[in-house]
Order: C-alpha cells, then sequence, then structure tokens
C-alpha cells in the first residue's frame, strides 16, 4: 500500500505571483512568519488578517524595505496603515512594490545583448477589515490587487485572504489562528509582447504579417496555515513561543517554530526555523529555509503612541546571500 503525503511538490513552480508569498515585514519575518495565532497590526495583513482586530492601537503606519535574495538585484518596499473605525472594528490598507532591477535585451540575431534594458516590476495592495466578534474570537478578510509587467507584457488579477484567532486564558497568553490565503481566479499575461512577426510566402512581392501568440493561465500560490502560541510571563518581560504548519498548493508543505523574547515591551529578540516536508523526497522548492532571526526597538512617544525599528534576516540556499529586512513602525 503506497503512503500520500500532503503538499503538491510536482507543480513547484508552476504558479503565478509568487509575491504574493513573501512577508515584508520585518518583525514577524525574524521569526519565520511563524505567528498565524498571535500576530496583530501590519504583521496580520500578511500573516492573518484577523489579527488587525486584535490590536491596541488607535492608528498604526509602517514603512518597510527587503533586499530580497542578496545577490540577485531585488528589492522590495512597502508601506502599510492600521486604522480603527469602531469599538470592535479596523481597516487595513498596504502597498508592496517589488523592483528587479535592469535586465539586458536579448534577441536570437544578438544573444549578447542589444544594448537596450528593460525593468521588470510587481505590485500588490491589500485592503482588509476584521472585527472582533467576541471576547475570544477575532475574524477578517483581506482583499489583495496584483500586477505585474515586464517590457510589453502586463498582467493583472485579484485574490483574498480570510482568518481567524481565538485567544484565551490569563491576558490571552493561548492563541491559536487559522487562515487561508491567495483565493482568486487564474491569470494570464497579454500584450503586445506576444506579437510574432513571420514572413509569408507569396508569388509575388514579399511580405511579413504579425501573428499573436496566446499564454497560457497561471493559479495563483493558495495556502493554507494554520498555528498556535502561548506567552509565559517573567520578570520585566514575556517570552512567546510559536508553532505554525503551512499547507502549500504549488510547493511542498512547510513547518515554522520560533521563539521570542520581549523586555517590557521596548526590545524583542526573536529566532525561527522553517522546514519542509521532506518525506516524499530531499529535493527542495523554496531557496528560503533554515534560520532566521531578527529584533525590534520601541521608543515610547506619548501615553499610547511610539516609534518602533525593526531588523529581520531570513536564511537562504547557498546560492543567495540571505534576504534582509528593515521597517519602521509609527504607533498611535
Amino acid at each position: 500500500m503506497g503512503t500520500a503525503y500532503a503538499g503538491n511538490p510536482q507543480r513547484a513552480g508552476s504558479a503565478g505571483a509568487g509575491e504574493l508569498l513573501i512577508n515584508p515585514f520585518a518583525r514577524s519575518a525574524g521569526w519565520g512568519s511563524v505567528n498565524v495565532a498571535g500576530a496583530t497590526g501590519m504583521d496580520a495583513t500578511f500573516l492573518n488578517i484577523a489579527g488587525i482586530a486584535a490590536t491596541d492601537l488607535n492608528t498604526q503606519v509602517t514603512f518597510n524595505n527587503t533586499q530580497w535574495l542578496v545577490g540577485a538585484g531585488i528589492n522590495m518596499n512597502g508601506a502599510t496603515l492600521i486604522q480603527r473605525v469602531s469599538d470592535v472594528g479596523v481597516l487595513s490598507l498596504g502597498l508592496s512594490a517589488f523592483d528587479y532591477g535592469q535586465w539586458e535585451v536579448t534577441t536570437e540575431d544578438q544573444p549578447e545583448g542589444t544594448g537596450a534594458t528593460i525593468s521588470p516590476q510587481s505590485l500588490i495592495i491589500n485592503m482588509g477589515y476584521a472585527q472582533k466578534f467576541t471576547e475570544n474570537i477575532y475574524g477578517g478578510v483581506n482583499v489583495k490587487l496584483y500586477s505585474s509587467s515586464i517590457s510589453n507584457l502586463n498582467t493583472n488579477g485579484v485574490c483574498f485572504d480570510a482568518g481567524v484567532q481565538y485567544r484565551t486564558g490569563v491576558e490571552d497568553r493561548f492563541k491559536f489562528g487559522i487562515t487561508l490565503k491567495n483565493v482568486g481566479p487564474s491569470i494570464t499575461y497579454e500584450g503586445d509582447g506576444f506579437g510574432i512577426t513571420l514572413p509569408v510566402p507569396t508569388y509575388g512581392v514579399a511580405y511579413s504579417q504579425t501573428f499573436e501568440s496566446r499564454s497560457a493561465k497561471f493559479e495563483l500560490p493558495t495556502q493554507l496555515s494554520i498555528g498556535t502560541s502561548y506567552d509565559w510571563f517573567v520578570e520585566n518581560g514575556k517570552i512567546t513561543g510559536a508553532l505554525n504548519f503551512s499547507s502549500n498548493a504549488f510547493e511542498k508543505d512547510t513547518y515554522h517554530a520560533g521563539v521570542q523574547y520581549s523586555l517590557k515591551d521596548l526590545f524583542q529578540v526573536r529566532v525561527g526555523y522553517k522546514a519542509f516536508d521532506n518525506r516524499a523526497d530531499d529535493l527542495g522548492t523554496s531557496a528560503i529555509s533554515g534560520i532566521c532571526g531578527g529584533f525590534s526597538f520601541n521608543v515610547p512617544t506619548s501615553d499610547e503612541g511610539s516609534f518602533a525599528i525593526d531588523y529581520s534576516y531570513r536564511g537562504t540556499t547557498s546560492a543567495f546571500g540571505g534576504i534582509h529586512s528593515i521597517g519602521v513602525r509609527i504607533n498611535l
């Protein structure tokens, strides 16, 4: 009798819009995007949209920069706004822009380059709403607009996230979360770049005609994540441990574990680990795995406001120099 495993490593690379799976936030990336159960504020817009309703802030503004796969020349910049609109409801608006640098144009006739360059870019805009339904249950929905362009080709798509968080115990120390991300219709590239000019054979004057080739549709990288976390209160601080399992539609499933220490909400240090489900084989389906870490400094600016700086490093395969992220948070 054969054994079946979850995940779809055979489909790795067959989905599009992989940017939808990239965590732009340094704070949560520092412990492996593990905190699906306890994420709040801007981190929740990526990890579990339900968590934006669990924040105790009225307003949060964040800016982030990520040096993606150092050595590849890819940068990601983003900004997020979290705004409380009622005692139980919170809105979010976020933007992430990807810059892939300049690529040299080559052709069949000029394989060494034509001297021209192109600059591929991608953009994600997300709009979310979450609400506190009971003393213990939070839920939310996030809408994402995805756009990508490369020279004379472009694509646009829309997808949705939905999530729930459950918090209980003294000071909500136990948390459980589940989220389904990137659910939406297939999309395809369009544009003049699919035009092919070919000579038309005739008995008279030769001429050429442009034919338009078709692009196959591609699916979005749907992901289901389930996580839990627990807080241990210690002298002058708190230790949080978290676990998460992610079932991926287009790569191997992943396991995440992380721990964070917070000193009086003034300084946090965190570390995490990400592992793939390699029971079927040992082949990697992502450049990101292994150890990650990060820290945050929080400076109070008023009774309720603060300014914070976050940093994280994510380990990658030897082909790249890791991933560095830095962010600033303005809490009001």
